[in-house]
C-alpha cells in the first residue's frame, strides 16, 4: 500500500512523525507536508505563487505552501507513481463541527477523494496528547480497517477525531454526524497604530459552542463523552437527489 501522508501542522510535527513511523511498518509511506504550520487554511491553494518543495530525505518533502498544495504536488508531481490513499494527520487539536470547513487537515485530505481508497483525516483533541502512542496505534488500526472494508466511498472523506485519552481510558468508537456551532465570539480588536487611525486590526476569538442534535450523535458529543468520533464527509460534488430537487424547484 502506497500512502501519501500529510497534515497542516508541518512535516516535522510530533504527531505526523509518530504516525509515519507506525504506518511504515506495514506500508510504503511518503510525507509531503507543509514546511510551516498552516492550520485553518482549508483547501486553499497557492494558485498565483510558485511553490518551493524541499527534499528532506528519500520519502519526506517539505512544501512551502498550503496543505492542499501538498496533496496536489504529492499526487501529481513529486513521485512517478499513483498513491493508493491520502492520510492527513494526526492533527494537533480536534476538527469537529463547522471546523471541518476551515480545517487544513481536512483540506489536505480532500485532494485524495478520487483515489482507490477514501482519504482519511485524523485529529486528537489536544495540542500535546498525553498518549500519542495509543492514538497512533489505534489510528493505524482504523486505517487498515477502512482499506479492507471501505466499500463505495468514492468522493467521500473520513474524518476521525480522538479525545485526549490514554489506552486505559479508551471506550470505543461512535459513528457521528457533524455538530453545528453557536455564534462564535466577536473578533478581538487590537489596539491600532495612532499614526494610522483608519487602519484596524483584529484576531479571531473562540469558536461557538457545539450544539446538540436530537436525531444523531454528533462528533462533539462523542469527544465530550470520551469516544472516538468517526464521520463521513461528502465531497463527491454531485448528488442526483439534489439535482432532481433543484429541477423541481426552478421549474415549478
Amino acid at each position: 500500500m502506497k500512502i501519501l501522508l500529510t497534515n497542516d501542522d508541518g512535516y516535522d510535527a510530533t504527531n505526523i512523525k509518530s504516525l509515519h513511523s507506525k504506518l511504515s511498518e506495514k506500508h510504503e509511506v511518503w510525507i509531503v507536508a507543509p514546511k510551516n504550520n498552516c492550520s485553518g487554511m482549508s483547501a486553499a491553494i497557492s494558485y498565483l505563487n510558485e511553490i518551493e518543495v524541499i527534499k528532506i530525505d528519500e520519502k519526506t518533502y517539505a512544501v512551502d505552501g498550503t496543505p492542499a498544495d501538498c496533496s496536489y504536488l504529492g499526487l501529481l508531481s513529486i513521485v512517478d507513481f499513483e498513491f493508493d490513499i491520502v492520510v492527513s494527520g494526526i492533527n494537533h487539536g480536534a476538527n469537529i463541527g463547522n471546523d471541518v470547513l476551515y480545517s487544513g487537515t481536512v483540506g489536505a485530505a480532500i485532494g485524495g477523494r478520487n483515489l482507490k481508497y477514501p482519504p482519511i483525516a485524523i485529529s486528537v483533541a489536544s495540542y500535546d496528547a498525553k498518549d500519542i502512542d495509543f492514538i497512533t496505534n489505534k489510528s493505524c488500526e482504523l486505517i487498515d480497517k477502512i482499506i479492507t472494508s471501505a466499500g463505495s466511498l468514492k468522493g467521500k472523506v473520513i474524518n476521525i477525531n480522538f479525545p485526549d485519552i490514554s489506552k486505559n481510558e479508551y471506550k470505543g468508537i461512535k459513528a457521528t454526524g457533524i455538530s453545528k456551532r453557536d455564534i462564535p465570539g466577536r473578533p478581538i480588536k487590537i489596539e491600532t497604530n495612532s499614526s494610522k487611525p483608519d487602519v484596524y486590526r483584529y484576531r479571531y476569538n473562540l469558536s461557538g459552542e457545539p450544539l446538540a442534535e436530537s436525531s444523531f450523535i454528533t462528533d462533539a458529543e462523542a469527544i465530550k463523552n470520551g469516544y472516538v468520533s468517526f464521520s463521513i464527509l461528502d465531497y463527491s460534488l454531485n448528488s442526483e437527489n439534489f439535482i432532481n430537487d433543484a429541477n423541481k424547484y426552478i421549474n415549478e
